[in-house]
């Protein structure tokens, strides 16, 4: 019988997205640290902060020894489906504060 559990192996939300999020909310958060977080190696999260530098979505200044990104909250998704939505309104939705019943 097979009983692994299948929830693990995918998310609805791709690495890119994920490191949005980590920028999101801390600007200044290490390369390192995101990769711990994410769950990837240090050197995918180069390489998709990169891709995201590249594309406009987040731009990169020097801040003594480390790096600061400012998110470009108004640049829209790429996939047509969600092509509508902009990366800040995807980043509000997803920095709420979960609700708990009290």
């Amino acid at each position: 019988m097979h009983t692994q559990n299948h929830s693990s192996s995918w998310t609805f939300l791709t690495n890119h997205a994920h490191v949005l999020l980590c920028l999101s909310r801390d600007p200044s958060m290490r390369m390192r640290e995101i990769a711990l977080v994410v769950g990837i190696t240090e050197r995918a999260v180069q390489r998709i902060v990169s891709d995201l530098c590249d594309a406009g979505y987040i731009r990169r200044t020097r801040e003594g020894r480390r790096n600061e990104y400012t998110l470009n909250r108004d640049a829209t998704l790429r996939h047509p489906l969600e092509r509508h939505c902009s990366i800040g309104e995807m980043l509000n939705l997803l920095e709420k504060p979960l609700e708990t019943d009290a």
